[in-house]
């Protein structure tokens, strides 16, 4: 049992970092904080006083704010259902024996580690191309006119670029709770005549469900501040546009510091609720 002396001592030897990790964390948001509420036009003008609340009003009652929300949780909602459903497919799959399994997993885990805006490039020009692209090339092999995926289906676009970058990560979480399930309780079940669906269904979908829970907390914190694979392949076009991406728009293209500090205040805000959300509807997994 730990002491009082050496928790003190703990605590001590912790304080640096944590005061490095307040400091990294509450200087953009006081600066940010700090800008929302000025006129802050660095091409015109400069900084031209406090405006207070003015930024916070115009943000939210441009109509391109709800709709970029929207477009945002439509994104990040699609990544995960891709992600958790074929996440656990894939774990049960590389759960098996097979040959060369050490190479077929670090293959699969491999897209997590290319860049986002690598992996945009590569899936724009190489598979969504409507004249060149792999895509392009099956469908004209069936008879049928290829499909200019970046304007006719954005947002799926997106979330299937996104996708192939995420399941990675998933499958390699699943496949960790996987592999602690207990071989004998499947064992047991399958001497009694449970199925292979039985068996999913009462046995290791209740035991990834923490996994499960860990894989939607993580990903969410990332992907509602989705921006790179926007910026590369659509530009935030075609009903595209993420209140990340918005945000940008305001702040590089306006050139209105203010207002885009305004908009990272509500992307603070939305980022809160959505996670506070997803503690109270799945984050009790972690507590079973």
């Amino acid at each position: 049992m730990a002491t009082q002396h050496s928790r003190s001592a703990a605590r001590f030897m912790m304080a640096p970092a944590v005061f490095l990790l307040l400091v990294w964390m509450l200087v953009p948001l006081s600066m940010t904080l700090w800008f929302s509420f000025r006129r802050f036009l660095p091409l015109r003008g400069g900084d031209q006083g406090f405006v207070w609340f003015e930024n916070y009003t115009r943000f939210i009652s441009s109509s391109a704010f709800w709709p970029s929300v929207q477009t945002t949780l439509i994104i990040v909602g699609g990544i995960l259902l891709i992600s958790v459903v074929f996440g656990i497919l894939l774990a049960l799959l590389l759960d098996q024996p097979m040959w060369g399994q050490g190479v077929v997993r670090i293959l699969v885990i491999a897209p997590f580690f290319v860049m986002p805006t690598v992996s945009a490039l590569v899936w724009k020009n190489m598979f969504m191309d409507p004249t060149n692209g792999l895509f392009a090339h099956l469908w004209r092999a069936f008879g049928a006119d290829p499909v200019v995926w970046l304007s006719d289906a954005p947002l799926f676009s997106i979330i299937l670029i996104v996708s192939w970058q995420w399941l990675p990560f998933a499958t390699l979480i699943l496949l960790t709770a996987i592999q602690s399930l207990d071989s004998e309780q499947l064992e047991a079940a399958e001497m009694d005549g449970a199925g292979h669906l039985s068996r999913f269904g009462y046995i290791i979908l209740p035991h990834m469900s923490r996994a499960i829970t860990i894989v939607i907390l993580i990903q969410t914190i990332f992907l509602l501040s989705i921006f790179a694979e926007i910026f590369v392949t659509t530009g935030g076009a075609f009903g595209s546009r993420t209140l990340t991406y918005l945000i940008y728009q305001r702040v590089l293209e306006s050139q209105n510091v203010g207002l885009g500090s305004a908009g990272g205040v509500y992307a603070i805000i939305l980022a809160n609720i959505v996670a506070l959300f997803l503690m109270r509807i799945v984050g009790k997994n972690l507590d079973a």
